[in-house]
């Protein structure tokens, strides 16, 4: 058995998220009780309220600590990947996981990139939309007319267009036109990953310089090139306005060798995006306690 671990993104988040962890594995409590910030991440984690832990600015350091706490339980149970990723936010996860960024570190930078998220947009002026079952030339031709990003390529039916409202509706106007018909608005508050973050990945880099990175102890696949790479600030400065190249990172692992895949973070997308990129796979989610005592019931089998 070869293992991947791929940690959440943002938009996976719900109250209470990492509480049964909390209260069941020690490993788990020492991540929240050793966390050191601005605002107390594990009550915002545990008890919202939902405005809060939906907000960029808190959200992401949110779900990087839930993220760890059920790493290290799952760690504990003697599970060691020979790859680690994760869907953007979620690549910062991977980074700890692999001793790039020690927690503490981890988490400041998440702080910051929220608050430079949350601050690089005007409000309700951009947005970003899932295609479902579109021929991905097609999405590229449109994109192509209008200036619209492709934002993520979560599977090879779902692609995410990102861009001013305008530029989007341009696009998905010329998807219609070619027989598109399931395009879903994304909850988010504006067009992360397309050049309207330009200027925040710029700031995004000044803030990791002040970061120190240190070698990988697990190789980590990247979002901007969908495959291993050295540590490097560059990509993670790219990564906030470049494509995340997610299903070309689960091809990747799987050609190289990975035959089993666990979702580790708040809720359950990535487990569903590995599925539709290969159905031959295993594939597991761990958000509580009885997703990881199912996942080792089912590994000792």
């Amino acid at each position: 058995m070869k293992v991947a671990i791929l940690f959440a993104g943002q938009g996976s988040q719900y109250v209470s998220m990492g509480k049964d962890f909390y209260d069941t594995y020690r490993v788990s409590k020492n991540v929240f009780d050793s966390i050191n910030m601005d605002f107390d991440v594990k009550d915002v984690c545990f008890n919202g309220p939902e405005e809060k832990l939906n907000n960029t600015a808190y959200t992401q350091s949110c779900i990087l600590a839930c993220s760890m706490a059920i790493y290290e339980a799952i760690k504990e149970q003697g599970i060691q990947p020979d790859f680690v990723a994760g869907l953007s936010l979620g690549e910062y996860s991977a980074l700890c996981a692999s001793n790039v960024y020690s927690l503490q570190d981890a988490l400041e930078i998440v702080r910051k990139r929220g608050l430079i998220m949350a601050n690089a947009l005007q409000a309700n002026t951009s947005k970003m939309v899932a295609i479902l079952n579109a021929k991905l030339e097609d999405i590229k031709v449109c994109c192509q007319q209008t200036g619209c990003a492709i934002a993520n390529y979560n599977a090879p039916n779902q692609i995410v267009i990102s861009g001013l409202n305008e530029v989007v509706d341009q696009t998905m106007d010329l998807l219609k036109e070619k027989g598109v018909r399931r395009m879903v608005p994304l909850k988010v508050s504006g067009a992360f990953h397309s050049p309207l973050l330009e200027q925040a990945s710029l700031e995004l880099k000044e803030v990791l310089k002040q970061y120190p990175m240190h070698s990988q102890q697990i190789p980590v696949v990247f979002n901007v090139t969908g495959k291993e790479e050295k540590e490097s600030i560059d990509l993670l400065t790219k990564q906030i306005k470049s494509s995340v190249l997610f299903y070309q990172s689960i091809e990747y692992m799987i050609n190289q060798g990975v035959d089993t895949f666990i979702e580790v973070g708040p809720g359950h997308a990535l487990s569903g995006l590995v599925k539709k990129t290969n159905k031959e796979v295993k594939v597991y989610s761990i958000s509580s306690c009885e997703d990881l005592k199912q996942m080792m019931e089912d590994m000792h089998e």
